[in-house]
């Protein structure tokens, strides 16, 4: 039977034993071990390029079924962004952001990065995120490679400037705790038919993310990329039917094990 003088010596060495692990970094196993699992049906759903239809029919079919997404702006050289009747303006993109919804980077003028050096490449990631500001967005973290186009030295750009995520192709799911999420693997999603849909978003198990890339819906700027609104109304269909949770980019972040996280969000010099 414990004695009252017993009792207190136990507790005092708890409590010593406490004082002496309080404030430690957790390392290794313990650290991942207080990352959240990935849950099974998690999809990202991203939208490139801008293009008018993301304003007037993909926005308000999100809005219908309650899902998240990402929409990766650019201002695209040709046909000429200035033309409304195929991109959204600007005041558009501001508005996606104050329904929620997260805008991205895709750079300035759809540059691929391996025809850019670092000062140039720098300068578009500026323009976008100084415009985004202008409209009362967040500086963006997540980027996606115009054409699916990466370097190392954009890599590391990324990194410096801040950047959780960035998004590339690939055609397999994304792993947030072994792939590196400045290579985001993602499908891209077209004309495709409604098996080859679902067969893609049951691969969203095991730790593993499904990422779609979709242009526009229709895209009357780019015909070649384009997704008919039937097939991303079955593709929604699909997803609510389910049971996915669909989510922007940015709602992945966290999943990501510390060592995968960036040190501080766009922490570099402007």
């Amino acid at each position: 039977m414990l004695t009252r003088t017993s009792l207190l010596l136990a507790l005092g060495l708890a409590g010593s034993l406490a004082c002496a692990n309080w404030g430690q970094t957790p390392s290794g196993a313990s650290r991942r071990s207080l990352t959240p699992i990935v849950p099974d049906r998690l999809v990202v759903l991203t939208f490139d390029d801008a293009v008018r239809s993301h304003y007037t029919t993909v926005a308000p079919l999100l809005e219908r079924y309650g899902f998240g997404a990402t929409f990766f702006v650019t201002e695209f050289p040709q046909p000429p962004f200035s033309d409304t009747t195929l991109y959204m303006t600007w005041a558009q993109i501001g508005d996606l952001h104050r329904r929620g919804f997260e805008v991205a980077n895709h750079t300035w003028k759809h540059t691929h990065v391996d025809r850019m050096d670092g000062a140039r490449f720098a300068d578009e990631l500026r323009y976008v995120e100084d415009k985004l500001r202008s409209l009362g967005a967040p500086t963006p973290v997540s980027f996606a490679y115009p054409a699916y186009v990466t370097t190392p030295d954009a890599v590391r750009l990324l990194r410096e400037r801040g950047y959780t995520f960035a998004r590339t192709g690939g055609d397999r799911a994304y792993d947030p705790v072994r792939d590196d999420p400045m290579l985001v693997p993602s499908w891209t999603l077209r004309e495709t038919s409604r098996d080859t849909v679902l067969d893609v978003i049951r691969q969203a198990r095991d730790g593993r993310v499904v990422v779609l890339t979709i242009h526009g819906v229709p895209d009357t700027a780019h015909p070649w990329v384009t997704t008919p609104v039937e097939t991303f109304e079955a593709l929604l269909r699909a997803l609510k039917d389910g049971g996915y949770r669909v989510v922007a980019m940015r709602d992945v972040a966290r999943y990501l094990p510390p060592e995968r996280r960036p040190a501080a969000a766009h922490s570099a010099p402007r």
